[in-house]
């Protein structure tokens, strides 16, 4: 199931919300989020530095869920007065869903389908989001380097990219 249909039926299911929801500013077709009435306000300066942590992956296919809420991430904070470039965001990924890093070719030639996440990817890479891939995963799942998107950066490992980035300033997204 595709992820645009996926969130219709989730939206329709919870009581036909789905209007209250919409992509953009900055990414027009990733990143849906909705205006929240009464949720404290967010200081006008605030700078956010923040690592989205992926393991699973898309079913083949599809558009992996985590990358869609570090989409929504960027686009929710910028619709709500955060200037772009006081985000900073970093997507770590590995386990599994290191090969929703591939190259579409490379993709297609491992599960017979297009990689869903090439858009979203593209479209992050170009906001200025870090995408790392955990070196050790990418070991174990055979993802060569020449099969991996080119925005990406192969890391010795997930936990290095984690703590480099913490030491950058980055937090942790539990989510």
């Amino acid at each position: 199931m595709k992820t645009g249909l996926f969130f219709g039926l989730l939206m329709m299911s919870a009581g036909g919300l789905a209007d209250d929801f919409a992509t953009g500013p900055l990414l027009k077709d990733f990143g849906p989020h909705a205006p929240v009435k009464g949720a404290e306000a967010l200081p006008a300066q605030a700078v956010f530095k923040v690592a989205f942590d992926v393991a699973e992956a898309a079913k083949p296919g599809e558009v992996n869920r985590k990358f869609v809420s570090l989409a929504r991430f960027l686009n929710m904070h910028v619709a709500n007065g955060i200037p772009a470039e006081n985000i900073h965001l970093a997507l770590v990924v590995h386990g599994k869903a290191s090969q929703d890093l591939l190259s579409n070719a490379a993709y297609r030639a491992r599960f017979d389908a297009d990689n869903g996440n090439v858009a979203l990817l593209d479209a992050l890479a170009a906001q200025g989001v870090s995408i790392r891939v955990c070196g050790q995963s990418a070991t174990y799942y055979q993802v060569d380097r020449d099969n991996l998107l080119p925005q990406v950066t192969l890391s010795l490992s997930a936990m290095t990219a984690h703590a480099l980035l913490q030491q950058q300033g980055y937090t942790l997204n539990p989510f």
